[in-house]
């Protein structure tokens, strides 16, 4: 993986704002903890939406053998003032590619590192594990109840089947 994100040749660099990583070269975190999240105002702060990230590929590691697990995330919030910034999600999902914890402390902690970030009217995270020892976990975490009125789609990750 190389040192910095590269930034794409469609966007100026005059696009950048300066206190966002978004538009800079920035390195890439070592742990979760040193990740920075960034958010920006909600155009529609007056209308109920919901938003989702899919993070198909997540890695991290095994905290007692060290060995990668893998899960896909899908991540859905109702903006209230502010919006997640995609790119510092990005590298903060990266930054547990060399971090040690169990599927559970993984996916909750991502959800409450966001919630706490950018305050969502709401905020859901289903992260759908590849077996480890040959049983897969699904963990399930949200802020509250869902907003009235808030049309949530289905996550539309299939349980693990196996070859079946």
């Amino acid at each position: 993986m190389p040192k910095t994100p590269r930034r794409s040749p469609r966007q100026p660099a005059a696009a950048a704002t300066p206190e966002l990583q978004l538009g800079h070269e920035v390195e890439w975190p070592t742990t979760p903890e040193a990740a920075r999240l960034d958010r920006v105002p909600n155009p529609q702060r007056d209308t109920d939406y919901l938003a989702r990230f899919t993070a198909p590929e997540f890695t991290s590691l095994c905290p007692v053998t060290g060995q990668p697990d893998f899960a896909h995330l899908v991540i859905d919030y109702a903006p209230g003032a502010w919006l997640l910034e995609s790119k510092s999600l990005k590298l903060y999902l990266a930054a547990f590619r060399n971090h040690g914890a169990f599927h559970e402390d993984c996916t909750v902690a991502i959800g409450k590192r966001i919630a706490q970030e950018i305050k969502p009217k709401w905020l859901r995270i289903g992260g759908y594990w590849y077996p480890r020892g040959g049983i897969p976990i699904d963990v399930f975490w949200q802020t509250g109840r869902i907003p009235k009125g808030l049309w949530v789609p289905e996550q539309g990750v299939q349980p693990y089947r196996g070859r079946g």
